[in-house]
Parts: C-alpha cells; sequence; structure tokens
C-alpha cells in the first residue's frame, strides 16, 4: 500500500470521529508487513481523560485481533492545515510495539509528512529496551 492511500483512510476515519468537545475529528491508519490495515478515529468523552485518539484506537484494534508485531506504518489526519503528529501518550504506546514506525502526519488537503516514531520520541523505552 502507498503512502498516499494510508493516507486517504485516514483522512476517510475521521467521518467515524466523535468529537462533540474539541470538534476536531482525528483518523488513523496503521499498516502491518502482511498488508493488513487497522483504522481508528478519535472518541471523546466528557470525562476528557478517558478520551482516546484515533491512533491509539486503531493499534488496540490490531491488540485486540492478535497483532502485537510486524506493524510498519501509521498515518495520522487531522482536520486542519496543520499536520497531525501524535501526542506523546501515543508515542509511546506505538513505541511499545514498533520502535521504528514510520509516521505519516497529514493535514486536511491530504498532504503530509514523514518522520519515524524513533525521531519523534528519541530514547524511547519498552519491552526491547529491557533486553
Amino acid at each position: 500500500m502507498t503512502n498516499e492511500a494510508l493516507v486517504a483512510l485516514a483522512l476517510e476515519m475521521r467521518q467515524r470521529s466523535y468529537a462533540p468537545y474539541s470538534h476536531f475529528a482525528v483518523g488513523a491508519a496503521l499498516l502491518c508487513d502482511d498488508g493488513t490495515v487497522f483504522t481508528g478515529c478519535n472518541v471523546e468523552n466528557a470525562a476528557y481523560g478517558s478520551t482516546i485518539c484515533a491512533e491509539r484506537t486503531a493499534l488496540l484494534k490490531a491488540v485486540s485481533e492478535g497483532r502485537t508485531s510486524g506493524f510498519q506504518a501509521v498515518a495520522i489526519a487531522g482536520q486542519g492545515e496543520d499536520f497531525c503528529w501524535p501526542c506523546g501518550a501515543c508515542r509511546q504506546m506505538l513505541y511499545e510495539f514498533a520502535p521504528d514506525l514510520t509516521v505519516l502526519a497529514a493535514r486536511n488537503d491530504g498532504q503530509f509528512r514523514v518522520c519515524s516514531l524513533s525521531q519523534l520520541l528519541p530514547k524511547g523505552f519498552g519491552p526491547h529496551s529491557l533486553k
């Protein structure tokens, strides 16, 4: 799957967002090495700490389906003119399973920037760093 196709899926997933508080819809698409893609959207809650970001939704769907490795790239698309990068909590959650993940941060018009998760979370830690 191309980066453009992955970003298009993330853009599409914004339609499923539940964002009555921020009014900022976010979609994500997580690509696995076998071509499987897990998608997600942000789901807000009146108890803000219970809110979950789009990329964590996609990751949790993957893990709940038995996938804990082989993640290659994640596309994250917001609805503004700025590129939509993962928050700190999402960076750590993704790093847990895929420290070498490629991150595609998209904006509303479909343009995107590419960065490695390791660049976004330098000196990250996880089960691989405990060995």
